[in-house]
């Protein structure tokens, strides 16, 4: 059974089931790189930037532009091995087909299952920080016409996110009207978020109707969205300097101590969720191979050209942010660009109607670009029998998977009704990573190809010393890191602490940051003596390092719901997809 459940697919399999290499799948070929860069920029540059930034800048201060740049810097080297697979594999299915090449058949499920987080699960979030930033345009407008243009609160907010502030003592006026105000039915208070549902609606009608007015729609929305960020970065870090407000970079720490970093190096970390989630989009780009015109030299250019111009952004952005307010201003701060222009801050009041602008152009290319990538994923699946037939159903006039589009509609609108932003933040981040890791490790199993013209070709850096020797740089600049954690773990005492006496405060809550450290370095050691005895290449080496320390930042929380996840997708598997799969019908 084993052989069976790690059972890989042949790249020319793969590209037959696709169609002769991918070229006559059914699906229109109409994108170039540049549509490709600016679907990545789309998809980037979002709810990232116009949301959870704000909770970042919050957690870790100035210093978020720390983790903006390890984070670049593990998505730069994921970017490469994303490359690397689609140069060779060019067809729809991202990861979960990359997986199926590299890893086996289970590997591959689990991967598009945990993708269903990233893109569907990822989008609910997308479509609640939308709507946030719509009634706040709508409001704004609505000042300015002299019309009441406003959204009732019961209707511009999850029953789940009332419900949440209402039993941690809110005192939030919107959340307090909601709740007394909302229409009653049966003894149940009707309390729904109706923008962000209407959104969903007209994009998933919008992914349905076909690539090239999605192209269209997509590159507007990016050129509007870039303008309007590089006026906020202009304005707002001139009034930086010229108010004097430069030493917001250095702020007072609880000690008492000016620093770049208030909350330490643990409190960076800490942002892991909000950052990472700035990052996700890039790899949606993949998922449009059958609709690249020449995927295999445009796509990678598209992703790394996305990934680079986002991450200067997102730099630019955090310096701007946290040197126009102090960072402990931002807790709970959910429009952090248009809040650093209120009047209590730079008081500039234009420059809030026009990021409430931008934000709702910016996310809505965001859901977008994720409702695209979604029935793509499912396709490829239907495609390997893993899903039922009616997934990679192609709609005759359209040429999109109009089913699979549908149910991916249905899949993000449905639990907009039952849930909130934060569970759905913690929930998608560490699937993405988690993807991104088997990404990096896949390209370590597949065998070196010969240089083709005209095709991507990761470059080949023998890991066999740099790779040891970088890791025990790491090791000894962490030093203090792993001092205080390994020690702190052992001698902690818990007979003393109240939280822990009180049941407020778990050993797991404790311990599963030291823990998640510790094994991050017990597979860093297996890679060091597998690179050495296997020469293996630097690049995918550092993307699967980088992308593993990043998960060492997700809290407990984020592995319980993960793996749950996992759990409720294996079901499905065992169920389904491991007796109909196409290779399991073939060795019968």
């Amino acid at each position: 059974m084993s052989n069976s459940l790690f059972r890989t697919k042949k790249i020319g399999a793969i590209l037959s089931d696709a169609g002769d290499e991918g070229h006559s799948s059914g699906l229109k070929r109409v994108l170039t790189v540049k549509d490709l860069t600016f679907f990545g920029i789309a998809a980037i540059i979002g709810a990232g930037s116009f949301s959870s930034l704000g909770s970042a800048v919050f957690s870790a201060g100035p210093g978020v532009v720390i983790l903006f740049i390890i984070t670049g810097i593990a998505c730069a080297f994921t970017a490469l091995c994303y490359s690397e697979f689609a140069s060779r594999i060019p067809v729809a299915g991202s990861a979960y087909t990359y997986a199926y090449a590299s890893f086996g058949e289970l590997f591959a499920w689990i991967i598009g299952w945990a993708l269903i987080m990233e893109y569907s699960i990822g989008n609910i979030y997308v479509a609640f920080s939308w709507s946030d930033y719509f009634t706040s345009f709508m409001d704004k407008l609505g000042d300015i016409m002299h019309l009441n243009l406003h959204v009732p609160d019961y209707f511009s907010n999850s029953y789940a996110e009332v419900k949440h502030a209402l039993d941690a003592g809110t005192q939030d006026p919107k959340i307090l009207y909601a709740w007394n105000h909302a229409p009653v039915i049966g003894g149940l208070r009707i309390i729904f978020d109706i923008p962000a549902i209407v959104i969903n609606m007209l994009i998933t009608w919008l992914v349905f109707r076909g690539i090239k007015e999605s192209r269209n729609f997509s590159n507007v929305m990016v050129i509007l969205k870039l303008a309007v960020i590089i006026i906020v970065i202009l304005v707002g870090g001139s009034l930086i300097f010229t108010g004097g407000l430069t030493h917001n970079w250095t702020p007072v720490n609880d000690e008492g101590v000016r620093s770049f970093m208030p909350n330490g190096f643990g409190g960076v970390m800490a942002a892991v969720s909000g950052v990472f989630f700035a990052y996700i989009g890039f790899d949606a780009v993949s998922v449009l191979a059958e609709e690249s015109k020449n995927p295999q030299r445009d796509l990678p250019r598209g992703m790394l050209l996305s990934l680079v111009i986002c991450t200067i952004v997102y730099i630019l952005l955090s310096l701007v942010l946290a040197g126009a307010v102090n960072y402990r201003n931002f807790s709970g701060v959910g429009d952090p660009l248009a809040f650093i222009f209120e009047k209590q801050n730079l008081n500039v009041g234009w420059m809030q109607f026009l990021v409430s602008i931008s934000a709702v152009i910016a996310m809505t290319s965001v859901l977008l670009v994720f409702q695209m990538g979604q029935p793509r994923i499912w396709m490829s699946m239907s495609r390997d029998g893993l899903l039922p037939p009616m997934f990679q159903k192609i709609h005759s006039k359209f040429k999109t998977p109009s089913f699979a589009t549908i149910v991916t509609g249905l899949v993000v609108g449905v639990p907009i009704l039952f849930t909130d932003k934060t569970f759905v933040l913690d929930f998608t981040s560490i699937a993405t990573l988690f993807a991104f890791v088997l990404v990096c490790g896949g390209i370590l199993l597949l065998p070196r190809k010969e240089k083709i013209a005209g095709k991507f070709n990761l470059p080949y850096v023998n890991g066999k010393f740099l790779y040891p020797l970088i890791i025990a740089v790491s090791f000894i600049l962490f030093n203090v890191t792993i001092r205080n954690y390994i020690p702190d773990m052992l001698s902690f005492n818990f007979s003393a602490d109240p939280d822990y006496i009180s049941g407020k405060t778990s050993f797991m809550e404790l311990a599963t940051p030291k823990i998640s450290l510790i094994i991050f370095w017990i597979i860093c050691i297996v890679l060091v003596i597998t690179s050495f005895l296997k020469n293996l290449s630097l690049i995918p080496l550092m993307g699967l390092t980088t992308c593993l320390y990043l998960l060492t930042g997700m809290t407990k929380s984020n592995w319980a719901w993960f793996l749950s996840w996992l759990l409720i997708g294996l079901i499905i598997y065992f169920l389904y997809g491991f007796k109909k799969s196409k290779l399991a019908t073939e060795t019968k």
